[in-house]
């Protein structure tokens, strides 16, 4: 037999240096994939909430974010409210799913986050890697950071004019919120 396999296991493949096998919890892990595997119909428009979180636990996720500012350089902020991040501010993003473009994502960020379109650089401005390890799911991103111009103003009915706050409107900001959420973007608002 080769190395480190045992009398039970059953082979998967064998490398030239070493034989990979699977144990019974292997094997209880196969086929507990192998359902979600035939659940899954259209992995291209996203997973489940508990299985993306479940996923987010053991690899990092890609995201493109939206660097949208107007003609007096305010950046184009949206307001978050969710068990993992939080509340507070944020520059419109979005986790790249299967299959997508960087570019499909971020239409698809603009049309669900601001209904509206964008154009943008083909090139991110930067790219940005956050580790948290204190959260229990989402703790590790590759955020592209790419520079956008909207085509029209976005949905006037997300606008935020006054309190209380709500998920999913946006606002311009000249300053950087006390409330933003996103510490490594923070540079991208000018001094004042």
């Amino acid at each position: 037999m080769g190395q480190g396999v045992q009398p039970s296991a059953t082979r998967l493949f064998a490398c030239p240096m070493t034989t990979i096998t699977t144990s019974q919890t292997d094997q209880e892990i196969l086929r507990a994939i192998s359902v979600i595997d035939n659940a899954i119909t259209a992995p291209d428009r996203g997973l489940p909430k508990e299985l993306f979180l479940l996923v987010s636990r053991f690899t990092p996720l890609v995201n493109v974010d939206l660097l949208i500012r107007d003609k007096r350089e305010r950046i184009l902020l949206t307001w978050r409210d969710d068990e993992i991040f939080g509340q507070g501010w944020h520059v419109p993003g979005g986790c790249v799913r299967i299959g997508e473009s960087f570019g499909e994502r971020i239409a698809a960020v603009a049309a669900q986050e601001l209904g509206t379109k964008v154009t943008f650089a083909p090139t991110p401005l930067a790219v940005f890697e956050t580790v948290d390890r204190t959260r229990p799911a989402r703790p590790h991103h590759v955020s592209l950071l790419f520079d956008c111009k909207l085509t029209s103003l976005p949905d006037l009915c997300s606008k935020h004019t006054a309190p209380p706050m709500k998920p999913g409107t946006w606002k311009w900001h000249s300053t950087c919120p006390d409330d933003f959420l996103q510490a490594d973007y923070r540079r991208l608002f000018r001094s004042s």
